[in-house]
């Protein structure tokens, strides 16, 4: 198995998060349930963000990552806001990790403007984020995270503050580009209806523990309730 995440633990005063799971390479995986239920926590401490307990493993394409920090896990992350940086162009915003890993500015400012095509945002190198809408803000946040090229990307609900169609567009980007770039994923979301058509997996959570997980089309809304 390509991802593997055991004894995944965390205590708060309305919940207790100890849960188990892993995911294939190259598919999509959605994590759902109610509000309160853990499961931004969850790709927080698969992330290396929060704190893990000594019995937790994280296992990465074969190499244990659960004692590695976060910028060392080969993990990335896209979340509900877009967090870009206001102060620099969209092509540096896009190339910004590039340069920090040591790739020369103007290589990266060239791949940056390479890799904006796959989002539909060709044009828009020389603008800056105060100028973009939330959609494409949005896409600008996940070719920054995917051009680094990670083992594994979690998404935590970053298509929730969008409306309903550009939600649903962008739902559809998503799963695209996952089948054409390949990338092993994992997403937090409300949303049952963009978990089936974005998943290979879906996984139910209920107040920190796994209570169904298994093919989209075997998902039963009716668990929810």
């Amino acid at each position: 198995m390509y991802f593997v995440a055991e004894n995944l633990r965390e205590n708060f005063d309305t919940v207790k998060i100890d849960l188990s799971f892993s995911c294939e390479k190259g598919t999509m995986t959605s994590i759902v349930g109610p509000s309160g239920s853990g499961k931004s926590t969850v790709l927080r401490l698969i992330s290396g963000l929060n704190k893990a307990c000594p019995e937790q493993k994280i296992v990465l394409d074969d190499q244990d990552i659960s004692k590695l920090p976060p910028a060392k896990r080969g993990i990335g992350m896209v979340f509900q806001s877009h967090t870009l940086f206001d102060h620099l162009k969209i092509e540096d915003n896009v190339a910004y990790g590039l340069v920090s890993n040591g790739v020369k500015k103007r290589e990266a400012r060239e791949k940056a403007r390479d890799f904006l095509k796959y989002f539909g945002l060709e044009g828009f190198e020389k603008r800056y984020p105060a100028t973009l809408s939330g959609g494409e803000a949005q896409r600008v946040a996940l070719a920054r995270t995917l051009i680094m090229n990670p083992k594994l990307v979690l998404f935590d609900e970053p298509l929730s503050a969008l409306d309903a169609p550009l939600r649903k567009k962008l739902a559809a980007l998503i799963r695209d580009l996952q089948k054409t770039l390949g990338f092993t994923g994992i997403m937090v979301t409300h949303d049952i209806r963009e978990a089936k058509s974005i998943s290979d997996k879906i996984i139910m959570m209920k107040k920190g523990r796994i209570l169904w997980q298994g093919n989209p089309e075997a998902f039963d809304e009716g668990m929810l309730e």
